[in-house]
C-alpha cells in the first residue's frame, strides 16, 4: 500500500534515515525515487522481534514460537523462489561479491533502527510488531532502503492474535 510506504518513509527521512524515496502523488499512485541497484539479484533483509514462521520451522528444536529475541534478529535471503528464498549470511554475500562487508554492516545497523522506528510507532496504537521484510540497493555507492514498507511486508500482533495485511493498512 502506498499511503503506508510514504507514511513510513517520511517517518525514517524525519529520523535521518536514507532512503531511495523522494515524494509521492497518492492520488496518481506514484512515488517518486531516486535510483538505486539492487543488490545481486535481488536480496530480502527480515528483521524478527519474536521468533515464528520460518524461523521457527528451521530452529524450531532451539527455541519456543513466540520468544522475544532481543534486540532483533536479521537475516538475509536471495529473492529465488524456485529455490525457496535461500539464506545468505554477511560473510557469504562478500565471497559471492553482492556487497561488501561494510555494506553489509551498514545494511544490518539500518535495519535494526528502521524496525525499531516502525516497531515503536505500531505500538502507539496497540500494535506488537512480530517482524518486517526489506529491502536495500545501492545509490551512489551508498546503501539505501528501496522498495516499500508496506503491511503485507510485516507480521504484526494485536491482543496476541496476528493483524491481517489489509486491516493493518487501516490502522496505520
Amino acid at each position: 500500500n502506498l499511503e503506508t510506504s510514504v507514511y513510513y518513509f517520511n517517518l525514517l527521512k524525519e529520523a535521518g534515515i536514507k532512503t531511495h524515496y523522494v515524494s509521492a502523488d497518492l492520488e496518481k499512485a506514484e512515488m517518486e525515487v531516486l535510483p538505486a541497484t539492487v543488490f545481486g539479484q535481488g536480496l530480502e533483509i527480515i528483521c524478527r522481534l519474536v521468533a515464528t514462521g520460518s524461523f521457527i520451522r528451521r530452529y524450531g528444536e532451539y527455541i519456543k514460537d513466540g520468544t522475544v529475541l532481543e534486540g532483533g534478529y536479521v537475516e538475509c535471503t536471495f529473492k529465488n523462489d524456485a529455490k525457496g528464498d535461500p539464506l545468505v549470511t554477511g560473510e557469504g554475500l562478500a565471497a559471492l561479491g553482492v556487497m561488501t562487508p561494510e555494506m553489509f554492516a551498514s545494511m544490518k545497523e539500518q535495519t535494526l533502527k528502521i524496525t525499531k522506528i516502525v516497531a515503536d510507532d505500531l505500538k502507539t496504537i496497540g500494535l506488537d510488531l512480530w517482524d518486517i521484510k526489506f529491502e536495500f540497493g545501492y545509490n551512489n555507492g551508498e546503501v539505501v532502503l528501496i522498495d516499500e514498507i508496506a503491511s503485507g511486508n510485516m507480521r504484526v500482533y494485536k491482543d496476541g492474535k496476528i493483524v491481517e495485511p489489509v486491516e493493518l493498512t487501516k490502522l496505520i
